[in-house]
């Protein structure tokens, strides 16, 4: 019997590969989960991060399942091994095992590949972003209320401006372009322009509706919001707006209900679905943020958006992320490598055990997933942090970040015995 190999490692014998089929994935008992430790501080939470994620595993099941990690490689590990930043083989084993999970990585400069981030997305057509935005009682914030924020972001994941389709000011691809625009389309455009292009479809941006008006229904949430600059970029981001709107009358029209069908009001046992314009939409959050629950939006406002909305509630080191397509997910840290902590054992690694909690759920193992939950909330209840959190809560007590993924794992044993 062969051996898989990628990137020169063998595939764990002891675990089996998770299958996908119909739009789902069937999860075994000991699913192999490749994993990137990521740059910078990427080793340091991610061995926080898996602490915590057996520990749970290991309690909520009784030693039935676990999971059989497996490491791939990207970023500059990748690049020290192997001389390139997103190795092959690494798309084709998360393509093989279907579920996988990130640290931050480095993008590089000056050369080289975009962004890996993006280029994963695309490249394994992970469509669907995924930010839940949530307040855990105690964290530092910088609004009066940050609990009234609560709110689940669906950014469209491979389209927008981050297709990446630009040319450089001055350079012959640039000038032709603009060139074609003024003679054959009447712009006017300067030639030394720099200039990029912003595709949206149809196809892709009800894909990430649907997922999310279905996301609301199963999950019984109140609303979607559609956000949008289409009062200016009229033909794009309008129409990602009228193609939500599409979507509803030809798929969700008894189960759903527009805003201007509603008055504003919403209708009774049907989910609510409205539009924002995106700068309106950052007042509203501020303002106005127990009015909102689901939000699908295309790719720029979806970056900004998720990042501002998780300011609310103690920034990125709180926030998880996820990119889903239709049988895969890979779940990832939100924050930046932070090299200069690297080593050091000081960072929050909450942002990539939440992502875990994100991909339990993905996989079916809620129970995991509530227990971390659990154990985040309550060692944060009893102000055990890490410096970032630390330095903004009166009487509280610094942990490593080791030292806060040993405080959750005895948490999670505590609200498990008393279970």
């Amino acid at each position: 019997m062969s051996v898989e190999i990628y990137n020169n490692l063998p595939v764990p014998a002891e675990g089996e590969a998770i299958q996908a089929g119909d739009g789902r994935i069937l999860v075994p008992d000991r699913p192999i989960i490749p994993f990137i430790e990521g740059d910078g501080t990427g080793p340091d939470i991610w061995r926080a991060a898996r602490q915590v994620f057996d520990a749970a595993v290991g309690q909520a099941y009784g030693g039935q399942r676990q999971v059989v990690w497996y490491e791939v490689f990207a970023g500059e590990k990748a690049f020290n091994h192997f001389n390139v930043w997103l190795p092959q083989d690494t798309l084709n084993a998360i393509q093989r095992f279907h579920v996988a999970i990130k640290g931050p990585l480095t993008t590089p400069v000056g050369g080289g590949i975009r962004s890996l981030n993006v280029s994963l997305r695309q490249l394994l057509d992970l469509y669907v972003c995924m930010r839940p935005v949530r307040y855990f009682p105690g964290v530092p914030s910088p609004v009066k209320q940050p609990e009234a924020l609560n709110v689940v972001i669906f950014r469209e994941n491979t389209e927008d401006v981050y297709a990446g389709i630009e040319w450089q000011a001055g350079t012959p691809q640039a000038r032709k372009v603009t060139g074609f625009l003024n003679a054959e389309m009447n712009t006017r455009i300067d030639p030394e322009s720099a200039i990029g292009i912003k595709p949206m479809s149809a196809r892709a941006s009800k894909r990430l509706i649907r997922r999310a008006i279905q996301y609301a229904l199963d999950g019984g949430h109140r609303s979607v919001t559609l956000v949008h600059k289409g009062n200016i970029m009229k033909f794009t981001e309008g129409a990602f707006r009228d193609w939500g709107y599409d979507l509803v009358r030809e798929e969700f029209s008894g189960v759903c209900v527009t805003e201007a069908e509603a008055g504003g009001a919403g209708a009774a046992g049907k989910l609510l679905i409205k539009d924002r314009i995106a700068d309106s939409m950052f007042q509203q959050v501020l303002l106005r943020p127990a009015e909102y629950d689901v939000i699908a939006t295309p790719n720029l406002n979806g970056d900004y958006l998720s990042d501002a909305c998780a300011a609310q509630v103690g920034g990125l080191g709180m926030a998880p992320g996820a990119n889903i397509g239709d049988a895969h997910g890979v779940f990832e840290a939100t924050h930046g490598t932070a090299p200069k902590y690297a080593g050091k054992d000081v960072i929050n690694p909450s942002s990539v055990i939440l992502s875990g909690v994100m991909m339990f759920e993905f996989m079916g193992w809620k129970e995991a997933a509530r227990l971390i939950e659990h154990g985040i909330t309550e060692t944060i209840r009893q102000k055990r942090v890490t410096y970032d959190l630390h330095r903004l809560m009166e009487g509280a007590r610094q942990l490593k970040t080791s030292e806060f993924a040993a405080a959750i794992v005895e948490n999670m044993r505590a609200h498990q015995a008393a279970a």
